[in-house]
């Protein structure tokens, strides 16, 4: 799945985002709406990873979907 489906279909997948994130929260998610960078940004600030950690951690988790 391409992000540009991920963003477009971001209410179906916001919950496997909370099942691989479960600190995230639901309005947090609902504030980003499917943005890429942003959930980079809360991986990286919620879990204290590096921008280039998060940055492979979401892409990882996209390639699972």
């Amino acid at each position: 799945m391409n992000w540009d489906q991920i963003e477009g279909g971001w209410k179906q997948v916001k919950g496997k985002v909370q099942e691989k994130w479960g600190d995230l929260t639901g309005d947090e998610l609902d504030k980003i709406e499917g943005k890429r960078e942003q959930l980079v940004g809360l991986v990286q600030t919620r879990y204290g990873r590096a921008k280039d950690e998060a940055e492979r951690e979401v892409d990882d988790w996209t390639r699972t979907l």
